[in-house]
């Protein structure tokens, strides 16, 4: 395939899949064997799965949207934005908050399918828009008394 063809996958993976939560896409979207280098993502379809379920189930209006977008050959190299509300309880009880994050992608695709993916999202801003850092909570209540 060529890299145009490569960046059309792409991008329908992120919306059909990521965005649209459409779980039985991965299959189209995979190859069966596959090598994840995303820290705590396994190599397997069923855990890709299972991370889309998890962001829809913790952020129900999560969305994931292609910002930039580049290939050469086998390879697509992407900027994305990530956002969604803290309504389904994330590392805790639904608190309501939003974040909005960048996410940048490498994948390298066989045949239409990934075969090998690099992601790395800004989990820190996540943590830190949520309100979920150690001794967050104290430090925003103490600029809330000094402000009073």
């Amino acid at each position: 395939m060529s890299a145009e063809q490569n960046m059309h996958v792409f991008r329908q993976m992120i919306d059909e899949l990521w965005t649209a939560g459409r779980l039985e896409s991965a299959y189209k979207y995979f190859s069966p064997v596959y090598i994840e280098h995303q820290f705590g993502f396994n190599s397997t379809i069923e855990d890709v799965q299972k991370n889309v379920l998890l962001l829809h189930t913790s952020f129900p209006d999560f969305t994931l949207t292609v910002e930039e977008m580049v290939a050469d050959g086998d390879k697509v190299w992407a900027r994305l934005k990530g956002s969604g509300t803290n309504t389904g309880g994330f590392f805790g009880p639904p608190n309501g908050k939003p974040f909005v994050i960048t996410v940048f992608d490498v994948a390298r695709f066989e045949n239409g399918k990934m075969v090998e993916h690099w992601g790395v999202p800004d989990r820190f801003a996540v943590l830190a828009q949520l309100g979920l850092l150690p001794g967050q909570a104290e430090r925003s209540a103490r600029r809330e008394q000094a402000a009073a």
